[in-house]
């Protein structure tokens, strides 16, 4: 491999190029239905034993069902959904349904009590909410001072608490769906901070935030969704695809590049995570510093206890990855951890990247990860610090 540094190179070269029209829905699922129905979308498990895959031609059955369901109950473009779920086929089926009608998806996540939930359905003036077993008890006592929530759709075993069931109203609605032609600007996600300086605020991210993504995930990731080697790429994350982490950063990119990404929906424990990524021979990651000390504090040695592991990129974020966890990536994990640092309304912005690969095949070093750096600019973007 080339170990020139390439940083320059790869930002003199990049060009945006964002179409006046973009809808998520179809650049993350309605094409890869039609191009490639039986590849699989998402595998996906829970931790009490239960299994299954979803191909992309089913994913977008689902969204097309889901969307003439919320149609049918008032959900017209531009109204607020709150998808109050955690990994799980339905969450994913909900964001491109949302999506494919013009309407806004808010994810929120399942460990939110009531007075959280509260907060963000009254101020986002959310119209309808899928919520499943995680979540629905702390909706439902949310719900009487949120008089805008019109409708409570109930997931999986939540079946019968809300004001109709997810399975029922796929049931009813037929396989076809045109969805709303979408300008690139327009409103797809509304994600509300961490509320650290006050109230948590909610951002609204157009359609065209995809492709202000791209650069950063496909850096961050060592060129996803080429793999050395020609393994078939696949993801797995244990961030809640209720935050950006989860959304941006892992479910929608993979479905962007038509790939599969593993959901598992339960407790994270650092050997249940070797075991999983080994089982399903994922490729690529994004960990939280977290998540890695415990790993590494649990199986100092994962090459040797897990030697199907099948990685090729670690991407971390959310705290300092430090120089602890960022020795054992490179000699434990044979990784070399590439650190990002990006905010819920601009995502990637800065980072590392291990590798990069050219039109001709060949891989060539990005450039250089440091212990304790947050790395340089991703290309498409310029970062200073500006002397008021």
């Amino acid at each position: 491999m080339d170990e020139t540094d390439h940083h320059d190179h790869l930002h003199r070269t990049f060009r945006w190029r964002v179409p006046a029209r973009l809808n998520l829905a179809e650049v993350c699922g309605r094409r890869w239905a039609r191009r490639a129905p039986h590849t699989v979308a998402i595998r996906w498990e829970h931790e009490d034993g239960r299994s299954g895959v979803l191909a992309y031609g089913e994913l977008q059955r689902d969204a097309n069902r889901l969307a003439q369901a919320l149609r049918r109950l008032g959900v017209a473009r531009g109204d607020r959904v709150a998808i109050v779920m955690p990994q799980r086929v339905e969450t994913a089926v909900a964001h491109l349904a949302v999506y494919q009608l013009g309407a806004v998806a808010m994810p929120l996540s399942m460990l939110f009590g009531p007075e959280a939930l509260e907060y963000r359905l009254r101020d986002s003036g959310t119209k309808v909410a899928l919520v499943d077993e995680t979540a629905i008890a702390n909706l439902l006592a949310a719900r009487p001072q949120c008089p805008g929530l019109a409708h409570v759709v109930a997931v999986g075993r939540a079946a019968g608490s809300g004001d109709a069931d997810y399975a029922a109203l796929l049931e009813r609605e037929s396989d076809a769906f045109d969805a709303v032609a979408t300008r690139a600007d327009d409103p797809a996600v509304l994600i509300y901070t961490s509320g650290t300086t006050g109230p948590p605020k909610g951002a609204l991210i157009p359609h065209r935030a995809m492709l202000g993504n791209l650069s950063g995930f496909v850096c961050s990731q060592n060129w996803f969704p080429h793999t050395a080697g020609g393994h078939p790429a696949v993801f797995w994350s244990p961030a809640d695809w209720a935050w950006t982490g989860g959304l941006w950063d892992a479910l929608l990119p993979t479905l962007y590049f038509g790939r599969e990404i593993v959901a598992f929906q339960g407790r994270f424990a650092p050997e249940r995570a070797f075991e999983l990524m080994q089982r399903h021979r994922v490729t690529h990651t994004f960990l939280f510093p977290t998540a890695l000390k415990a790993m590494m504090k649990a199986v100092p040695d994962p090459r040797a206890a897990y030697p199907g592991l099948a990685l090729q990129a670690v991407m971390s974020a959310g705290e300092a990855v430090g120089d602890a966890v960022f020795g054992y990536g490179r000699d434990a994990l044979g990784v070399v951890i590439n650190e990002m640092f990006g905010q819920t309304e601009i995502n990637y912005v800065v980072g590392n990247c291990g590798r990069w690969r050219s039109a001709d095949g060949r891989w060539h070093a990005g450039w250089p990860q440091r212990p304790g750096s947050m790395g340089r600019a991703y290309p498409g973007h310029r970062v200073a610090v500006i002397d008021d």
